[in-house]
């Protein structure tokens, strides 16, 4: 029976994934059981001198900022940046924007502390067991992000940070040799290291610190990852496709384009570059949605961008039009969805807590420092103003160019490519995903409707909190469960298996959005829960009052099996009892109790509070609730 469950799953992933990615998950499990991987990726580290030191100076590749003439206006009062720093120099590091841990190796997870070996192969290096806990608390601190806080640091306190900056980076590269332990497992984090690391080394291009012996160290170590990088990109490019392979590739053109004197330079811009392009016009559609249905992996894609279109533009290797138009695609996008009173977006789709290049003072839920740097490579207004959102533009693009284009968010965004639709009306933002699938499914919130009034997020989505957590808390994350929408009895829209592997994937997605009246509406509908029964049908109609904080949800869910009951959930913030209320009645018109029950939040990785649940159960096919001010 067992062999018989994972040849129906196996079947499931041929159909939905393609015999490609089956056939080289496939192929790779066995290079990894046959030792091929260890061939491939042998131990050995390059130790010699690339380039003299002087003469590496002198060069100077054009890059993102250049020091003596960054335009920042200097802040000495910033007592934020300066306790960070303190805490890194006491052996304190700040893991996904919010926790800080001490730890003074690079293979201790911080939540567990499991200690992983580092003289053992990466490709037998164990990161999916319940004993090692996430390792992604091992790779938070070896992508170095917190090189800004020191960078930043020796700015705007004009005090050298060099030492420190150098000190770490050679200690991590005397503790993992080539090929060696959990941080040379995932070809996305050395892409990410190796760019922080360039984005230092130019910062401290001249500075007295920096030898000949410890340039020879970096700039081999440099050179030993971007080659493992580009030796295992198919891995991403097939297995993965996400930001993991746009992250590679800009990581391999920017190796290419600011250490030409590599041997592979050459073959690493171009094949970085061109993929890059290639993976930027496939993972983003023309509307500006993203592949990954996730708001922080979109940020993290603006990111790249910036990054990405800034340096070609500087070396005169201009990404192709296609590129500038999804990057525009996308900040149109992202901004539909965008909170005009802080910035934040719904916490739709995984989020892991990914910010790569940490420029700005900005909270972490805050998207306009990654938004305003795009916007200003590309010319386009945000309406943003000046703040303090500003600075990360200004080191990775320079001062401000003439905007040519503006983009404001309009009263109804609908974007029909993956589903999203978006009503703003007298500073309230209600938002509703509905679509089909161009990539495999994260989580089971086909919907989900997010309120936001004045920059409050009072019906909100859960969250992710941990990728390697116990099963029971990664179903109810990633399940419909944590969404604000419509379950079968306790059955998810799709059926969960192992990790981040959905079947029965909803089809028949759509849906549109107008005004008529003196209300918004947006309608949509799906059919799922595949597994439970046939055409299973989830429609569901949003009304918005114009400027009234009034909302009327209206669900209907056909075919449901016999004596199965429908279940309407809601996840309001902590106060939304004393300033709304909720009620819903049946088809009949009968009122329908409330049942208040408990769930989870997290609002940033690996942090999450209980919280309430409101939920309203019918043995009907109909539910109708009427959001509303009760003040």
């Amino acid at each position: 029976m067992k062999a018989l469950r994972y040849l129906m799953l196996l079947g499931h992933i041929s159909r939905q994934m393609g015999w490609r990615y089956v056939a080289f998950r496939a192929g790779y499990w066995l290079q990894g059981k046959t030792g091929m991987l260890k061939l491939r990726f042998p131990r050995n580290a390059i130790s010699r001198c690339f380039i003299n030191i002087e003469e590496w100076r002198d060069r100077k590749p054009a890059f993102l900022f250049e020091r003596e003439l960054l335009k920042i206006e200097k802040n000495a009062g910033n007592d934020d940046l300066k306790w960070r720093v303190a805490q890194i120099k006491a052996g304190k590091f700040r893991y996904f924007s919010h926790q800080w841990y001490e730890v003074h190796d690079w293979h201790t997870n911080a939540l567990t502390g499991f200690v992983y070996p580092k003289s053992r192969h990466w490709s037998d290096v164990d990161d999916l067991s319940p004993k090692t806990g996430d390792i992604k608390y091992v790779w938070e601190k070896s992508r170095f992000a917190f090189l800004y806080d020191l960078i930043r640091y020796d700015y705007h306190f004009s005090e050298d940070q060099s030492e420190t900056v150098f000190k770490l980076i050679s200690d991590w590269i005397d503790s993992n040799p080539v090929n060696c332990g959990p941080n040379w497992k995932c070809g996305q984090e050395i892409a990410l290291r190796v760019l922080n690391w360039t984005f230092a080394l130019h910062y401290y291009r001249f500075s007295t610190t920096l030898n000949q012996v410890l340039l020879n160290k970096i700039v081999g170590s440099i050179y030993d990852q971007t080659r493992h990088v580009a030796d295992n990109i198919r891995f991403s490019k097939i297995a993965v496709r996400n930001n993991h392979v746009l992250t590679e590739a800009l990581g391999l053109f920017t190796v290419g384009s600011m250490f030409p004197f590599f041997s592979k330079s050459l073959k690493w811009k171009r094949g970085g570059k061109n993929l890059f392009e290639k993976e930027i016009i496939s993972q983003i559609a023309p509307d500006g949605s993203y592949l990954q249905y996730s708001m922080n992996y979109h940020r993290v894609v603006v990111q790249l961008l910036t990054w990405g279109i800034r340096l070609s533009e500087l070396h005169g290797d201009y990404m192709c039009e296609m590129v500038y138009a999804r990057a525009k695609a996308s900040l149109n996008f992202l901004r539909a969805c965008q909170s005009n009173a802080n910035g934040q977006l719904p916490n739709y789709g995984h989020n892991d807590g990914a910010l790569f290049f940490l420029l700005t003072e900005c909270k972490f839920r805050d998207f306009r420092p990654q938004m305003a740097a795009l916007a200003n490579v590309l010319g386009i207004d945000l309406g943003y103003q000046t703040g303090k959102w500003s600075e990360e533009g200004q080191w990775l693009a320079g001062c401000c160019r003439q905007f040519l284009i503006k983009i404001s968010p309009r009263r109804i965004s609908t974007f029909s490519g993956d589903g999203y639709y978006v009503i703003r009306n007298a500073g309230t933002l209600t938002f509703l995903r509905c679509g089909g699938y161009r990539s495999r499914p994260f989580q089971a919130d086909h919907n989900h409707l997010d309120i936001w009034v004045n920059g409050r997020n009072i019906l909100h989505d859960a969250g992710t909190w941990l990728y390697n957590a116990d099963s029971e808390s990664v179903s109810y994350f990633s399940g419909t469960r944590s969404h604000n929408t419509i379950m079968i009895e306790n059955f998810d829209q799709m059926q969960k298996h192992y990790r981040f592997i959905w079947t029965h994937w909803i089809i028949n997605a759509k849906g549109t959005a107008g005004f008529a009246g003196n209300a918004y509406w947006i309608e949509a509908g799906f059919e799922g829960f595949l597994h439970v029964g046939k055409g299973i049908v989830h429609r569901r109609r949003v009304v918005k009052k114009a400027g009234q904080l009034h909302w009327l949800v209206e669900d209907r869910v056909s075919n449901v099996p016999a004596g199965m009951r429908i279940r309407q959930l809601w996840h309001p913030d902590e106060t939304f009892k004393d300033d709304f209320r909720i009620r819903a009645t049946d088809d009949k018109g009968c009122e329908i109790p409330r049942i208040v029950g408990s769930g989870w939040y997290s609002e940033v990785y690996g942090q999450k509070i209980e919280c309430a649940v409101v939920m309203f159960e019918s043995e009907g096919s109909f539910i109708r609730t009427v959001i509303e001010c009760c003040k």
